[in-house]
């Protein structure tokens, strides 16, 4: 009894911002999950593969959370907390993640690439994603400040970015907030009713890009809507078709009729041209009809098909587990039913019930059983053909910031890193991080649905000369540095190993290690240094597993 008291009294006073409630409401949502996945395989008769060792579940939710390798010391820290129950103990790693900086810097970069495919340039929008992750704002909320910021004059035009740099193309604006945001992919509906899906039509189409048809940007950079302006189409057969404002569900939204002498309209019109050509121009009146505001409402609506809350709590799942509930990600349609039906309705109620918490749904997902199930290389040899049962873990490529940070921390000393991440000086050394790995992160490709390392990833890597000798400098600052002092290759090799694959050798690695060191002689620094080396440009350091 003494031993579990001590256990809660530890982890009340660790989980800092959360509340036990949130814990547990968490934890709770984990068993669902588990539930529902577990029920699938006994049906299907398929055993799941073990779980994870400790060091891999630090690895995996490190890079899931932090968005980077963990370093040696919070391996060692993790690792030594003996007086803590295993499961206890991944619990309050995976809190202390969420509550770091480097998970506000983790999901930002992660949100940069979602809604617009990285815009490292525009240091606006980056750090409007940054300062809404650090507020916690709700996925709804997030999604207002982009298609609707509640006051026109607002200074605050950073939010808006998303509409801006897709207004000069209606139709990716239209597919990119309903691919995103609902996960639905309508492009194919453009020309005629969806050849392959009979859920969408052209109707659907053009009654989605009615909502953004009447937006505009002043040359002061606000958004502003039009008081009037629908699109057309013409179907297959020849005729001219105006399908007004309708949503996914097929719900069709009346258009009042602007009340509005044409004189009137004229000088509204006019006073419209001047704003987007004028930069000290103030935007015009608000129309009391807006439609990205009923696109907002709509999106939020209560519906049975609830696309916004499905397609949140999918794309997180997918990120975190490498596929989707329903995979692909853009094809929510009733063609495509998920694999576990039951489980995406809940996991959609409870993100709708937690006010579309991110942070709180990811903290329920890793702490799943299936979140820490092992990879297994030979899955049709162990009947684990199909990956939509989770059975098994699925290995996820680095996105870009994660293999560029992950470069930076492996190649810097351990001594040097050690208790820094601790510190309240943290937030800057991850900003300073985050700067530094800009450049490796422009020339790394996103990872696509069965990425395989491109030749031309390979190759930068290989001839980036610059590179290579900034992250294997012998400087004290550096881990190559740091092995150089170390007496034996026995010490330098272990060490090697922890700061950049995050374990220990095997007895094999460590041999055939200690046997190239040996074959350079008195050059004992250029070998540690190919070491190193070569333990970041391995498929094991390049993917999540």
């Amino acid at each position: 009894m003494r031993f579990h008291l001590l256990v809660l009294t530890v982890m009340s006073v660790a989980f800092g911002n959360a509340t036990n409630s949130e814990a547990s409401d968490a934890l709770k949502i984990a068993a669902q999950i588990d539930r529902h996945i577990d029920e699938r395989l006994q049906l299907e008769g398929v055993s799941p593969t073990p779980d994870i060792t400790d060091q891999q579940f630090l690895r995996r939710v490190t890079l899931d959370l932090a968005g980077r390798i963990p370093t040696a010391a919070e391996r060692t820290a993790f690792l030594e907390q003996n007086e803590l129950a295993p499961q206890a103990r991944r619990e309050l790693l995976v809190q202390q993640l969420l509550d770091s900086p480097d998970y506000a810097f983790h999901t930002r970069n992660q949100l940069d690439i979602l809604l617009l495919l990285r815009q490292e340039h525009n240091a606006s929008w980056r750090e409007y994603l940054l300062e809404a992750t650090n507020d916690n704002r709700g996925w709804d909320t997030i999604f207002r400040e982009i298609f609707q910021p509640e006051d026109t004059l607002s200074t605050d035009v950073r939010p808006v970015t998303y509409v801006i740099k897709q207004l000069n193309d209606l139709d990716a604006l239209t597919n990119n907030a309903s691919v995103k945001w609902l996960g639905v992919n309508i492009a194919c509906a453009k020309c005629h009713d969806h050849p392959l899906v009979d859920d969408w039509t052209q109707d659907h189409y053009y009654g989605m890009t009615s909502f953004f048809k009447r937006t505009f940007r002043t040359k002061q950079g606000f958004l502003s809507e039009r008081f009037e302006g629908l699109p057309k189409y013409t179907d297959i057969y020849g005729d001219e078709q105006q399908p007004g404002l309708m949503f996914l569900t097929g719900e069709q939204v009346d258009v009042p009729p602007l009340e509005m002498e044409d004189d009137a309209l004229k000088k509204l019109q006019a006073a419209i041209k001047t704003s987007e050509q004028d930069d000290k121009s103030p935007p015009p009146p608000r129309p009391d009809f807006r439609p990205r505001t009923k696109f907002v409402e709509l999106a939020l609506g209560d519906n049975e098909n609830r696309f916004f809350a499905k397609n949140l709590v999918n794309r997180l799942w997918a990120r975190l587990l490498g596929r989707g509930l329903v995979h692909p990600l853009d094809q929510m349609h009733s063609q495509n039913p998920a694999s576990h039906p039951a489980l995406l309705n809940e996991l959609a109620q409870y993100a709708e019930a937690s006010g579309y918490d991110i942070k709180r749904m990811t903290q329920a997902m890793v702490l799943t059983n299936v979140y820490a199930r092992s990879v297994n290389d030979d899955q049709a040899e162990h009947g684990l053909t199909s990956p939509d049962l989770f059975a098994a873990g699925i290995p996820r490529p680095l996105a870009p910031r994660q293999l560029s940070l992950s470069l930076r921390v492996a190649g810097r000393s351990p001594e040097k890193l050690k208790g820094r991440v601790d510190t309240e000086s943290w937030d800057a050394e991850r900003e300073k991080l985050e700067k530094a790995s800009e450049g490796i992160a422009r020339e790394l490709l996103i990872p696509s649905e069965g990425f395989q390392i491109p030749v031309t990833e390979a190759l930068w890597f290989s001839n980036n000369l610059s590179l290579q000798k900034d992250l294997l400098s012998s400087s004290n600052d550096r881990l190559v540095g740091y092995l150089k002092q170390l007496e034996s290759d026995d010490e330098a090799i272990l060490a090697a190993f922890i700061s950049v694959l995050n374990r220990t050798p095997t007895d094999e690695e460590k041999a055939a290690t200690k046997q190239y060191l040996a074959t350079r002689g008195d050059r004992r620094e250029d070998g540690l240094k190919q070491v190193a080396w070569a333990l970041m440009a391995t498929p094991e350091f390049r993917f999540n597993h």
